[in-house]
């Protein structure tokens, strides 16, 4: 089971909460919001391998490729194109954006 403490308490007794971090996450508040994680190597291991998991567009089939040309967003999510290309309206894209298609895919 997660733990949660403040920086203060991680502080104080810092050797415990590094052997609890072996165990399971331990999230550290700081002016009563989760701020950062202490947790096991191995896990941080594992979450970073899954971050640099790449596959090459070229790699792509046809199919895949008309697969994502064909999805839509889930309505209610428009605000993600927003992270997505700075802070302009939602659909629009930065200059020199380019869709997935075939040809992009194939080089």
């Amino acid at each position: 089971m997660t733990t949660t403490v403040t920086a203060a308490a991680v502080s104080k007794n810092f050797g415990a909460y590094q052997d609890a971090a072996v165990r399971d996450p331990v999230i550290i508040t700081k002016n009563g919001r989760p701020r950062t994680v202490l947790l096991a190597y191995e896990d941080f291991v594992r979450l970073s391998k899954r971050d640099r998991r790449v596959e090459l567009t070229a790699e792509l089939s046809a199919d895949e490729i008309a697969a994502v040309e064909a999805s839509e967003m889930e309505p209610g999510l428009d605000h993600l194109n927003d992270e997505l290309f700075g802070s302009k309206p939602a659909g629009s894209k930065p200059s020199g954006a380019k869709g997935l298609t075939a040809k992009n895919a194939a080089g």
